[in-house]
């Protein structure tokens, strides 16, 4: 394994993509928006992807947010959705909330999601897909029922309804008891553990690593895995669109579930503080 070449970045626009050595570093650069996920930044990432596979010299992709927070989910703002027709609307949505995480998800060298800050939904969904998730002890994690919803595999299934019932921020030390996260760190040594952890992953044979992942993944699949991500999808779908629900508050421009977990963030939910207790 050569590690000669020279350090080398590529601004995909909204995201970029540094080479070091063996490693591929995907950033999500739009930190004025803490890093928020839109189709034009997710297809920035799937370039990055693809210049990864095609590069054999790099045996490691890392994935981070700019700045301080990893990312704070979806895009909300008017636009996201650019076709017109519904069966266009419907493979565009299916694309970037299923289709291209599933392609993450089988990538065919080792991944790591390195989380600090927020990591909610969308950010969720793409922590999820990567192979291991390295976070600080800093970070907080919002899961939930959304469009890849792996969470009942992340947390196990009575985790995952406890979660998702309350609606609330998890930490890092709570999400790696529950499996989800892999290691954790302080903040200002979070980078150089993850970049150390995967030039010593780097150092494996390629092929070893390439079966050793395609097993494991495959065990997952056996367990129904892709399967219930397939039909979870129509579920949210019917969810979003249903007569008289949104998912979103329209006044605050947020969905529901992460308000409900801001507000418990901030002492504000029953129970929470001395005036809302049962007598």
């Amino acid at each position: 394994m050569s590690d000669s070449r020279a350090p080398e970045v590529r601004d995909l626009g909204q995201v970029t993509f540094h080479i070091e050595g063996p490693l591929g570093i995907v950033t999500l650069n739009r930190p004025e928006v803490l890093n928020a996920q839109g189709y034009e930044l997710l297809a920035q990432v799937d370039q990055a992807f693809d210049l990864a596979q095609a590069d054999q010299a790099i045996r490691v992709v890392i994935v981070r947010g700019a700045g301080s927070v990893f990312s704070a989910g979806h895009d909300l703002s008017p636009g996201q959705q650019r076709g017109d027709d519904p069966l266009e609307r419907y493979n565009e949505f299916k694309k970037y909330n299923l289709d291209l995480l599933l392609k993450w998800r089988d990538f065919p060298k080792p991944t790591i999601a390195m989380v600090d800050g927020y990591c909610i939904y969308a950010g969720w969904m793409l922590a999820a897909v990567m192979d291991l998730v390295f976070a600080s002890d800093q970070a907080q994690f919002l899961g939930g029922f959304v469009e890849y919803n792996s969470i009942p595999w992340d947390l196990g299934f009575r985790k995952a309804k406890e979660i998702c019932f309350e609606s609330r921020f998890m930490t890092a030390a709570e999400c790696q008891a529950a499996g989800f996260v892999s290691r954790v760190f302080p903040a200002e040594d979070l980078e150089h553990e993850t970049r150390a952890f995967a030039r010593r992953v780097a150092e494996n044979h390629p092929f070893t690593l390439r079966m050793t992942k395609l097993q494991i993944n495959k065990a997952q699949d056996a367990q129904g895995f892709r399967s219930l991500l397939e039909d979870s999808l129509g579920d949210y779908v019917a969810m979003m669109f249903m007569p008289g629900f949104s998912t979103i508050l329209e006044d605050k421009k947020r969905l529901r579930a992460v308000d409900l977990a801001v507000r418990g963030r901030r002492g504000e939910r029953y129970g929470q503080d001395g005036t809302q207790r049962e007598t």
